[in-house]
């Protein structure tokens, strides 16, 4: 595999190449490694599903149709598989295998735009992007609908219901990712090609939100969206040219690129949570790396 610049980064990988595990989707998004069943949900944007993949099959099989065109997945605490879905405008949430309910759609009694990734912290406090790519784009979701709020936001859902608005100056916020302490929440913005790491603090809100890899200059294809800390508190994040591994301190070990495609995003899985599965427009491919990821979910 191409590791450009590398600067540490090949020593952080047990394979040389990528390898393919199944395609002929329209477009990935939104992995996530499902311990209790030993397989991948991923989200085919366009195509309106949540698929599912397990070691050693050909294909993957449909997990939920419709999606409502679900792009961000994750793992609450109890297990429930939460939804960023477009067309719906909401975070949905469900058992797993089960039947999905809103979770939040509205913010001061306007529509969301169309979140797009979620985390959870250990509080059980919920975190989500909300730019209007899903709300803009009718040729992924058959949408295109007036955007009701004033702002792309990053947003805090607390176990009560309460919903709060953290920041409201991206332009479009999209990837995010605690540090392993949660000490941090790092935020891709995919139209400036930024990432801003922001100190989370006691009560739940972000300060500080400093610059910490800039992606301008290197091109437009692959902007910052889908990224995971590993355990050592590195950043893995999708970027142009591919995936850009940052140290905590900010310095760029080197950039992953699959040459047939660009990942859009990425999760660690597999029993060690050290296999890097990554979701590449038609494709989804994994690679073995000597790091460990976070289990969603896993915090105490």
């Amino acid at each position: 595999m191409p590791i450009q610049r590398d600067e540490g980064l090949s020593t952080l990988l047990r394979e040389a190449e990528a390898t393919r595990v199944c395609t002929r989707f329209s477009f990935t998004e939104g992995p996530v490694w499902v311990p209790a069943d030993d397989c991948l949900l991923f989200s085919d944007i366009p195509n309106n599903r949540i698929h599912r993949w397990r070691p050693g099959m050909a294909d993957a099989e449909v997990y939920r149709a419709p999606s409502r065109n679900s792009n961000g997945l994750t793992l609450d605490r109890d297990g429930n598989v939460l939804a960023c879905e477009h067309s719906g405008r909401q975070i949905s949430r469900a058992p797993y295998g089960g039947t999905e309910t809103t979770l939040v759609d509205r913010f001061d009694g306007k529509k969301l735009n169309s979140p797009n990734d979620v985390v959870v912290h250990s509080s059980g406090a919920i975190y989500f992007t909300d730019p209007t790519y899903g709300i803009r784009d009718s040729r992924a979701t058959g949408l295109e609908v007036e955007q009701e709020l004033p702002h792309q936001g990053v947003y805090r859902l607390d176990a009560d219901g309460t919903l709060t608005l953290l920041d409201a100056s991206f332009s479009q916020p999209n990837g995010l990712a605690f540090s392993p302490d949660e000490s941090f929440l790092y935020i891709g913005d995919s139209q400036e090609l930024v990432v801003r790491r922001f100190r989370v603090l006691p009560a739940g809100t972000l300060e500080d939100g400093t610059l910490f890899v800039d992606m301008r200059g290197h091109g437009r294809s692959g902007p910052p969206d889908g990224m995971k800390v590993d355990e050592d508190g590195r950043l893995w994040s999708t970027g142009p040219g591919g995936v850009w591994v940052v140290e905590p301190d900010g310095r760029l070990l080197g950039i992953l690129a699959i040459p047939a495609e660009y990942p859009a995003n990425l999760t660690f899985g597999g029993p060690d949570f050290s296999t890097l599965f990554l979701t590449a427009h038609t494709s989804v491919y994994r690679i073995e790396t000597a790091v460990r990821g976070i289990a969603p979910g896993s915090r105490a």
